[in-house]
């Protein structure tokens, strides 16, 4: 009941006025090449989710066993957990670290307690590690190459680290109130994002995504050009925005003007191509016809100095009568 909680927990972060800037959270280490952020509180207190989907979570979390469970850690989903950071660094897919930090309301003591109580019963999935005078749960994943090393660090912030290091490396930054050191090129990049979204994720991509996966064909789109044009692609951004409806924004950063331009033409036609495929999707699937409308309509690319933007709008009642067919 105690994994199954928290992944619930989970699920609840992931699906959650004017813009505000973003401000960097000072856990995040120097090496950090991309940053996610989920704005919790405002996926919750969104219109869409309060229509579609608060009924369902609420009535998940008064069952008997979630209310115990809920007593026993000291924390209610929907109300304590504000928003989360990740930060994620390496040298390729194989080779990935990352920090996680979730703001809030905790109990330290209760939230430690049900850990210790856990890993009595399930050693395997939860620990109890030491390191250094710092005190870890490790947590064991089904299907996850690596542990997740977590922590209370104060009673606003949870941590957790892809090793131990991470993980204390983290608290300490929490204790010592740490400034953020964020490479340059990053820093400026998560200032332009909006706090205020409902998830933004950015990061640095300059020889990182330098070509396409072998055998690659797409319809009317030069892939061999496509894959020079991806050398010059210096960072990306994706921003989701729930309110009364779901908007998407991709913006992909260029090394310059004629970059931009050029890539933005390689866009556009996979954009095209892309429509003319969305009719055959509704006519397989009747309830996905609405969404199928909307998605040829609002999917658009523009180019804009030096960036290359993508952006899409979904409303409500197509979201729903898509996946309940209501």
């Amino acid at each position: 009941m105690f994994r199954r909680l928290w992944v619930g927990a989970a699920l609840v972060v992931l699906a959650a006025a004017p813009a505000r800037t973003a401000e960097i959270d000072n856990v995040l280490p120097a090496e950090t090449d991309y940053v996610m952020f989920v704005n919790v509180r405002q996926a919750l207190d969104s219109d869409i989710t309060k229509k579609f989907a608060l009924g369902q979570l609420k009535q998940a979390l008064e069952g008997n066993d979630a209310q115990k469970m809920i007593k026993k850690l000291g924390l209610d989903p929907l109300k304590d957990i504000d928003r989360v950071t990740i930060g994620g660094w390496g040298k390729d897919t194989k080779d990935q670290s990352f920090v996680l930090v979730v703001r809030g309301k905790f109990d330290a003591e209760k939230l430690f307690t049900a850990a210790q109580e856990e890993a009595k019963n399930n050693g395997d999935k939860l620990a109890i590690v030491e390191e250094g005078k710092y005190k870890l749960v490790k947590v064991t994943i089904d299907n996850q190459p690596k542990p997740i090393f977590v922590a209370v660090a104060d009673e606003k912030t949870v941590v957790g680290g892809s090793d131990p290091k991470v993980a204390v490396a983290a608290i300490q930054a929490v204790e010592k109130k740490a400034n953020p050191v964020l490479k340059k090129e990053l820093a400026a990049l998560v200032l332009k994002q909006d706090e205020k979204a409902t998830m933004f994720a950015c990061g640095l991509t300059e020889g990182k995504i330098d070509k396409l996966p072998p055998n690659v064909n797409i319809p009317n789109v030069d892939t061999a050009k496509l894959s020079k044009q991806l050398e010059k692609l210096q960072s990306i951004a994706i921003t989701l925005r729930m309110t009364e409806d779901v908007a998407l924004e991709v913006n992909a950063g260029m090394k310059d003007g004629d970059a931009a331009e050029d890539f933005g033409d390689s866009v556009d036609k996979l954009i095209n191509t892309a429509k003319t495929f969305i009719p055959f999707i509704a006519g397989q699937q009747p309830k996905m016809k609405l969404l199928a409308d909307e998605l040829g309509q609002t999917l658009k690319s523009k180019v804009k100095e030096k960036d290359v933007l993508i952006t899409l709008k979904l409303s409500a009642e197509a979201i729903n009568k898509a996946t309940t067919g209501e």
